[in-house]
C-alpha cells in the first residue's frame, strides 16, 4: 500500500478531505465532521485537487482534472466510469446506468450499491444519480449536501461562502 497525503477544505457544505497516494492520484475525497482548524497542515500534494474543489464551488470549474485511483471492484470501476459521464447540472438514474452497461433495470440496485461505495465524492459525481421517479436517494454524504449540489450545479443555490 502506497503511502498517503491528505488536505482538507472549508466548503459551503462542510469541512472536506482529500487523500492523495504517493503519485498525486486522488484516493479519497469525504465529508468530515470537525470544522477546518486555522492550524490545519495543508499537505502541498493535496492542492491540486484543493484548488480544482474550490473552484468548483465558487461555480468557476465544471469539470475535474484529477488523476484518480479509487479503490475498488471492477463492477464498482465501471459504474464510477458511468457516473462521471453525467454532465455538470444533469442526473441519470441507477437503472439507465445498468443499462449502459448492459445490464437489465432490474440491475439498478447493485448500481445503487456501487455508487455508495464511492470514495471520491464529488469528483466522480455520484450526487447526480437519483431514483428512477426522480427522488433523492442516499448519499453518504447526506441528502441535504446532494440537494445543494445539485441545486448549485443546476444554478439554483447560493455560492458564497
Amino acid at each position: 500500500m502506497n503511502p498517503s497525503h491528505s488536505g482538507r477544505l472549508e466548503s459551503p457544505i462542510g469541512t472536506i478531505e482529500v487523500t492523495v497516494n504517493e503519485g498525486g492520484a486522488v484516493v479519497s475525497l469525504s465529508f468530515v465532521d470537525e470544522p477546518l482548524s486555522e492550524s490545519a497542515d495543508i499537505d502541498g500534494s493535496c492542492s491540486r485537487a484543493l484548488r480544482q474543489l474550490d473552484e468548483y464551488f465558487r461555480g468557476e470549474r465544471r469539470r475535474f482534472e484529477l488523476p484518480l485511483e479509487p479503490e475498488g471492484t471492477e463492477f464498482e470501476h465501471k459504474v464510477w466510469s458511468q457516473v462521471r459521464r453525467i454532465p455538470f447540472g444533469s442526473t441519470d438514474s441507477y437503472g439507465e446506468i445498468a443499462r449502459r452497461l448492459g445490464a437489465d433495470s432490474g440491475s439498478a440496485r447493485a448500481v445503487g450499491v456501487a455508487n455508495a461505495r464511492n470514495p471520491i465524492a464529488i469528483v466522480i459525481p455520484c450526487h447526480r444519480v437519483i431514483g428512477a421517479d426522480g427522488d433523492l436517494t442516499g448519499y453518504a454524504g447526506g441528502l441535504d449536501r446532494k440537494k445543494w449540489l445539485l441545486d448549485m450545479e443546476s444554478g439554483q443555490a447560493r455560492l458564497e461562502f
